[in-house]
């Protein structure tokens, strides 16, 4: 199995930035994509950021091209988040996919105020 856990999350003033990361650990070799989604009350849940491992090739949402950039290493997943506007503010959740699988984290609060 695996496990995740986010930190990083805080309250931080628009046109700030903050760098969530993911920690990861258990049998990771499984996982093929990790993932950043974002759920604010009142608004479905996103998608913010997809890295596929065998291309390396990463997705970003509209909302956030050009601000967020999602990065990794053997142990972590990690959001960095610039330009931050309180539109982004969410509960940040980090997630693994396996081949049948899904892993998430617990997920970190992010506030950005005006």
């Amino acid at each position: 199995q695996v496990q995740l856990v986010e930190s990083g999350g805080g309250l931080v003033q628009a046109g700030g930035s903050l760098r969530l990361s993911c920690a990861a650990s258990g049998r990771t070799s499984m996982i093929y994509t990790w993932a950043w989604f974002r759920q604010a009350p009142g608004k479905e849940g996103e998608l913010v950021s997809r890295v596929w491992l065998r291309t390396d090739n990463t997705h970003y949402a509209d909302s956030v091209k050009g601000r967020f950039v999602l990065s990794r290493d053997r142990t972590a997943v990690y959001l960095q988040m610039n330009g931050l506007q309180p539109e982004d503010t969410a509960i940040y959740y980090c997630e693994g996919s396996s081949e049948h699988l899904e892993f998430w984290g617990q997920g970190t609060q992010v506030t950005v105020s005006s």
